[in-house]
């Protein structure tokens, strides 16, 4: 790398570049909306080449799921914790979805999309099967007997599609007027539980 790069302050190893583009692909987004930021945008944010930036990641789209990733971890040790009163799978179920209705959107990594208006991109990356994989790891942290209520893996990984998908059914296209989180509870609850649980059980 020269020195005339990173605006003249190098990047002390290759994780350090990486964070940085990272938070320059951010500050893009937040600018132009993902559509519409391009590699070089992200290399004239750092003051780098688009040839430096290739380095580390190969198109927008792979920088902008870095983005999201970087959030994962501290956002799922909160929603355990937030979520430690939660015991049976109709519980987990329905304070997954309104959780994370509530709370995702306002989290400085992952929420990007939602705040910059990309449903098209981020419904796209919840629901494949990286995603799908992470939201399985995700109920199963809670304090829940899965097992014991007939979900083994498959029936895990599916559960988490659902309740991606589900989630993404509300942010994308919410009630109007809109629901409380106890009308939401009731909603989810009459007719989002009964089918999935009575899929566990079988």
């Amino acid at each position: 790398m020269r020195t005339r790069g990173w605006q003249g302050d190098l990047p002390r190893d290759s994780d350090e570049a990486r964070a940085r583009i990272l938070s320059a692909a951010a500050s893009c987004v937040e600018r132009y909306g993902a559509q519409k930021t391009r590699l070089v945008d992200v290399a004239a944010e750092l003051g780098v080449t688009r040839q430096t930036v290739y380095r580390y990641y190969s198109s927008v789209d792979e920088m902008l799921v870095a983005v999201a990733n970087a959030g994962v971890a501290d956002f799922l040790d909160r929603m355990k914790a937030d979520l430690a009163e939660v015991h049976t799978p109709a519980d987990a179920i329905t304070e997954t979805i309104i959780y994370c209705l509530r709370v995702l959107p306002d989290e400085p990594a992952i929420g990007l999309m939602v705040r910059a208006g990309e449903t098209e991109f981020f419904t796209r990356e919840a629901t494949s099967a990286g995603a799908v994989e992470l939201g399985a790891a995700m109920l199963r942290r809670l304090d829940v007997d899965w097992e014991a209520h007939g979900f083994d893996d498959d029936a895990m990984s599916g559960l988490a599609e659902m309740v991606m998908r589900v989630w993404l059914s509300f942010l994308q296209y919410p009630a109007n007027p809109a629901r409380s989180d106890d009308d939401l509870r009731e909603f989810i609850r009459r007719w989002v539980c009964p089918p999935v649980l009575a899929t566990g059980r079988a």
